[in-house]
């Protein structure tokens, strides 16, 4: 099983996933039976919250000419908003002049949105080589911590009205993925590919995916 924790890129700025509690775990778990936020894990896991701490700094640059590119779109855009404000509110604006602006508006903002994911696409990059070394390492940290709490069946909290909580088995695989994962690279190797795409190009040449450069290995000991 593979878990993803999706990062957001909005305005030219990668949005952080907000930490989520995780509820202290209980001293036996009843029936075999456990419930694993997987959301939590990753955004309270040790290598997850060291890499959004560091990104901004690494990144700096690209932060930098996002911003500055999304003030210079709104900047050339204000005069051609304001103008068409106005234009709309005459009596019997013209319609086609009217339109005409609304397309270049739409243009320039478009054209600005493209330059700014590719700015970013750097730090896009880097939050997903992130999340794909988590997922690397949760289903282990799920199996290892099952083993040692003797659980047989673990559900999802999306799947649970009511769980006392004994079942609760979220801190547990979050030790478990620290001990395994103490921390990520940050920076991909040269020519890395997120796994979907490395996956959709071997589909699309009809053999297996080129294996990618990974991260060092890590330990927890």
């Amino acid at each position: 099983m593979k878990f993803l924790l999706k990062s957001a890129v909005a305005a030219g700025l990668v949005l952080s996933a907000a930490p989520i509690a995780v509820a202290p775990a209980a001293a036996e778990v009843i029936k075999g039976i456990g419930v694993v936020n997987i959301n939590a894990v990753i955004a309270n896991s040790n290598a997850y919250k060291t890499a959004e701490q560091q990104r901004p700094v690494t990144y700096k640059a690209q932060y930098d000419a996002a911003k500055a590119k999304k003030a210079q779109v709104e900047a050339q855009l204000k005069p051609m908003v304001d103008k068409f404000n106005v234009d709309s509110k005459v009596p019997n604006p013209n319609v086609a002049s009217l339109q005409q602006q609304a397309a270049t508006i739409q243009q320039i903002e478009q054209a600005g949105q493209r330059d700014i994911q590719t700015i970013m696409q750097p730090v896009a990059l880097s939050s997903a080589y992130v999340e794909e070394q988590i997922n690397d390492k949760l289903d282990a940290a799920v199996d290892a911590a099952a083993g040692k709490a003797k659980i047989g069946l673990i559900l999802s909290p999306d799947n649970v009205l009511f769980a006392e909580q004994g079942y609760n088995l979220t801190q547990q695989v979050l030790n478990e993925l620290n001990t395994l994962l103490p921390s990520a690279q940050l920076v991909p190797p040269q020519g890395w590919l997120p796994r979907q795409l490395r996956e959709q190009q071997a589909a699309e040449q009809g053999g297996a995916a080129a294996p990618q450069p990974s991260a060092p290995a890590t330990s927890g000991r």
